[in-house]
């Protein structure tokens, strides 16, 4: 992986595509604002620790 991408989005582009929100199970974002993954349809924001998404609810935070 590029340096590039690595600095806009520390998940690998394959696992990207691959997560869903655990809410509403639709496909998450990367979101360099708030450094996490974005559910648009739940209005939650996942943190990413270490490179690792934390997709647990109660650790997400209201992004709507």
């Amino acid at each position: 992986m590029s340096e590039a991408i690595r600095d806009t989005a520390p998940i690998d582009p394959w696992l990207l595509a691959k997560l869903v929100c655990p809410v509403t199970r639709t496909p998450l974002r990367w979101d360099a604002a708030h450094g996490a993954l974005l559910s648009d349809a739940a209005g939650l924001a996942f943190p990413v620790r270490d490179g690792v998404p934390v997709l647990v609810v109660r650790e997400a935070v209201s992004v709507a």
